[in-house]
């Protein structure tokens, strides 16, 4: 289902995809500002990923995130910094070397999604290559949006499988962004 939503914002739970919203860019702005203050002195690197970073690509009306933290950093104040700035921590949910963690707990609504890995590891990397991809090839992101549509409308009561789904484009994109050297 594809609903108009100029905010940033969903309930939890819910699939909604929004035509894109420049606003995204600029909300994405102040959480940056937001989280380089909450890190104070800690090295990190903070960039916009996902469908909202995309400009011209319809996304769930959640600002996804990703923190890049030096691999040799302890995690503790970096996880404590994120805490206080109002994020729940919720561990590495499901991806070894990702430690996720959320803006917006129900009843409130769902504004963003952080995801912090080391600078340089692959998950890094794929984020990053996945979204300059789509930014650099539009029929890739036409692609992406049209399958996105079709699994909203077949997993609307199941994000889970909605992800899931997604999985083999992202894959193929993100090979196609780096090509295995011969």
């Amino acid at each position: 289902m594809t609903e108009r939503r100029p905010t940033v914002g969903l309930p939890s739970g819910a699939l909604l995809l929004a035509a894109y919203d420049p606003a995204w860019a600029d909300a994405f702005e102040e959480e940056r500002a937001l989280i380089a203050e909450a890190f104070g002195g800690l090295p990190a690197r903070v960039e916009h990923v996902g469908s909202t970073s995309v400009p011209g690509l319809a996304a769930k009306p959640i600002i996804d995130i990703l923190v890049g933290r030096p691999p040799e950093s302890a995690l503790e104040p970096y996880v404590d910094a994120l805490v206080g700035a109002g994020y729940e921590y919720r561990g590495e949910y499901g991806i070894p070397g990702r430690h996720y963690f959320v803006r917006g707990l129900a009843p409130a609504a769902r504004t963003h999604h952080l995801h912090m890995v080391a600078l340089g590891s692959a998950l890094w990397r794929d984020h990053l290559a996945f979204r300059d991809y789509l930014r650099a090839h539009p029929e890739a992101a036409a692609a992406y949006e049209a399958l996105k549509r079709e699994l909203a409308a077949r997993h609307a009561d199941d994000r889970g499988a909605y992800s899931e789904a997604k999985a083999p484009f992202i894959r193929g994109v993100v090979a196609a962004a780096d090509p295995p050297s011969e």
